[in-house]
């Protein structure tokens, strides 16, 4: 058991530590509170955007974009439609088919280190993406033998993201601190907002007992 020497002593270690965390806490959960306070969107000024409808390139009235790079040592164009459809197609102009499983696999192992280990590989619609996508496309999920997850476009061949295991408990933790596991997208939600105002309010408390302790010691 402690003796009221060693009790008093760690107490007088609790009140310099408040001390030295006071401040921190405070301008954290102050800064917090300030950054969850409006949507995202509307901080990035997205709600002040006149959205603009895809417009056809000259020429044909179906295609609003056309791009051209090379995949898997071949040139590949992509050519997105008024509809937002893709098609690929080869050099010599031919159409090339969808990404298949295999296509996939081969996609990745060539362009990522480690991505010839293949564990599984799955597919998920543009409507059902995955959590850790998050993007609303037709895509293959390969996952390699180390628990990365690349996701490779369906339509267009091109790799989307990359997902390591840290990058999942990155994005986990990410979730907790705004408080939004089913999305992870929203910090400006009710639960963030109230908790974050109680922890800003605590820590203000907490700051003033600090103040109001010492005066006591002080006059002891």
């Amino acid at each position: 058991m402690a003796t009221p020497r060693w009790m008093a002593r760690f107490a007088r270690w609790h009140i310099w530590l408040g001390w030295l965390v006071a401040v921190p806490l405070l301008l954290w959960t102050l800064s917090g509170v300030a950054m969850v306070a409006r949507p995202i969107e509307e901080v990035r000024g997205e709600h002040l955007r006149i959205a603009d409808k895809p417009q056809p390139l000259p020429g044909d009235p179906q295609v609003t974009q056309v791009r051209t790079f090379v995949q898997r040592g071949r040139t590949v164009s992509v050519v997105t439609s008024v509809d937002g459809t893709m098609s690929r197609y080869a050099e010599s102009g031919a159409p090339l088919p969808a990404v298949d499983a295999v296509e996939a696999r081969a996609i990745v192992a060539g362009a990522i280190r480690g991505g010839d280990h293949v564990a599984s590989v799955r597919a998920f619609s543009a409507k059902a993406p995955p959590l850790d996508l998050r993007k609303p496309v037709p895509s293959w999920q390969v996952a390699l033998a180390d628990g990365t997850h690349v996701y490779v476009n369906r339509d267009s061949g091109e790799i989307e993201a990359v997902r390591t295991r840290w990058w999942r408990i990155y994005d986990f933790m990410w979730g907790l601190h705004i408080m939004d596991l089913q999305t992870r997208e929203d910090s400006h939600n009710p639960f963030v907002i109230v908790f974050g105002s109680l922890a800003l309010l605590g820590a203000l408390l907490g700051t003033a007992l600090l103040f109001r302790r010492r005066k006591v010691r002080a006059s002891a």
